[in-house]
């Protein structure tokens, strides 16, 4: 199976000067745990996830005052559309993140997530094993 059969289209983006708490609200409404930051002046394109915003908590920065250009990682591995879902895991496994933005010809396509990945490996209708 291939990322492109388990990326999700439909993507969440934000621009740097969203603040934590915008983009807190906007992921949890769409229920995602990960944003594509587009930012043109710092190099284009970045992501922000829910573990990002966790740690500014955590610090007791104020989510109404922190913009998301501060916490967005931009150093980001990117999957092709036609990557196995092994070779997502293993970017994602050696890389300690659970999230990929999947590029096709320079532009954003998808992202793709370890849930997504599992949820393919792992038929919904199979039952769990028994403990």
């Amino acid at each position: 199976m291939l990322v492109r059969d388990a990326m999700s289209t439909v993507i969440l983006t934000v621009g740097p000067a969203h603040t934590l708490r915008q983009a807190a609200a906007l992921m949890s409404a769409r229920r995602v745990g990960a944003a594509v930051v587009l930012d043109p002046d710092a190099g284009g394109i970045g992501i922000l996830t829910e573990r990002d915003i966790l740690n500014s908590v955590g610090l007791g920065q104020d989510p109404d005052a922190e913009h998301a250009h501060a916490h967005t990682t931009t150093d980001v591995v990117f999957a092709s559309p036609a990557w196995t879902l092994e070779e997502a895991a293993r970017a994602m496994a050696h890389g300690g993140f659970r999230h990929l933005v999947v590029l096709d010809r320079g532009e954003v396509a998808g992202i793709v997530s370890v849930r997504d990945i599992i949820r393919c490996w792992v038929p919904a209708r199979e039952p769990a094993p028994a403990l």
